[in-house]
This record gives structure tokens, C-alpha cells and sequence, in this order.
């Protein structure tokens, strides 16, 4: 017998905040760790930055090696030698990341500066695509927001490379973590659901 889909729906959003509810506590633990994770990559961006940069080589060393690992024995693998080339690549970028922090930075920053252009022409050209529709102007704000800070990070690279990532962690680490700890604290103390 097939169920409904909005039986199905409600259903599963119940479960949900039962399991919510259930670890609220915990929830709550972990985003107030998070928010205190994201004040310390605020006020210390720099310091950020450099862990951000030293996580991302020892995470390319690991699964280089790791890829390299599981490719012994297996030279009959079709595309080996790409994926051998492809392992080494991974523990050389993570060996120069490490010994280099300040250029992976810069590569780094370079890219989020890149993205934040496309990112904001592509958003542009939506919102004008869009025009007629209602609070069009908030897609065409948002895209100009990101040209902006991309011309303003290029404008004071390489000082902005040393912690602009750093200052995005923060803000990402704080946001979710609030995020998560009202979500359960809301949980928390709302009254338990009686079943019918």
C-alpha cells in the first residue's frame, strides 16, 4: 500500500524534530563551539589563514599517499599512469603548501577573487534577465556585491591574501554555529508533541 506523499512528508519532518529534540544538547554544545571557533578565526585571521592553508597540504599528502597506496599492484587499472601522476601531483601540492603557506595563500585568495567576479557578472546578468519579476533588485545587489569585493580584494592583494580566508572561515564557523544553536534551543524548550 503506498502512502501519500504528504503523509509521507509530515512523517519524516517528524522524525526529524524528534531526533533534533533528542540531541538538543549536544546540538547546542557544537554550535556554540562552532561560534566560539569562528571569534577566534575573527580576531586572528592571519593565524586562520595559515591553518586553512597547512589543513588543505596535509589533506593532499594523505590522499596522495592513499591513492598511491591502493594503486600497487594494479598497473592493469585502465588510466594508471594518470592516476600515479595524479597522486603525485597531490603530495607535491601538499609539500609545497607546507613549506609555502604564503603562496598557497595568495593561490588561494586569487581563486576566491575569481569566483567572487563570475560569481557576481553571473548574478547581474540574471537579475537584468529577470527584471520584470518582483525584488528583482536584490539578485542585482547581491552580484554587485560580489564584483565589488572582488575589485577591493585585488585592489589590496597580496596584504589582503594573508587573511581574507581566515575572516571567511570565522564568519562561516559563527554563522552556523548561532544558526545551530537556536535551532536547538528552540527545540529544546518547545512543548514535546502529543500523538493523536
Amino acid at each position: 500500500m503506498a502512502i501519500p506523499v504528504d503523509a509521507a512528508a509530515a512523517a519524516l519532518r517528524e522524525a526529524m524534530r524528534e531526533t533534533v529534540k533528542r540531541y538538543s544538547l549536544w546540538y547546542l554544545i557544537q554550535g556554540v563551539l562552532l561560534v566560539v571557533a569562528g571569534v577566534l578565526a575573527i580576531i586572528s585571521p592571519v593565524f586562520a589563514s595559515v591553518a586553512i592553508v597547512s589543513l588543505l597540504g596535509w589533506v593532499l599528502i594523505i590522499s596522495g599517499v592513499l591513492q598511491a597506496v591502493g594503486l600497487i599492484g594494479a598497473t592493469n587499472v585502465p588510466h594508471f599512469w594518470l592516476q600515479l601522476i595524479s597522486a603525485v601531483l597531490a603530495v607535491l601540492i601538499g609539500v609545497l603548501l607546507l613549506r609555502s603557506p604564503e603562496s598557497g595563500l595568495l593561490v588561494m585568495t586569487m581563486l576566491l577573487i575569481v569566483y567572487f567576479m563570475v560569481e557576481g557578472i553571473a548574478k547581474v546578468i540574471f537579475a537584468l534577465t529577470i527584471r520584470p519579476f518582483p525584488n528583482w533588485g536584490w539578485v542585482l545587489a547581491s552580484g554587485v556585491v560580489g564584483i565589488v569585493l572582488a575589485f577591493i580584494l585585488w585592489a589590496n592583494m597580496p596584504l589582503t591574501a594573508s587573511w581574507v580566508l581566515g575572516l571567511m572561515l570565522g564568519i562561516l564557523l559563527v554563522s552556523e554555529g548561532a544558526a545551530l544553536t537556536y535551532l536547538a534551543w528552540q527545540v529544546h524548550k518547545a512543548p514535546a508533541v502529543k500523538d493523536a
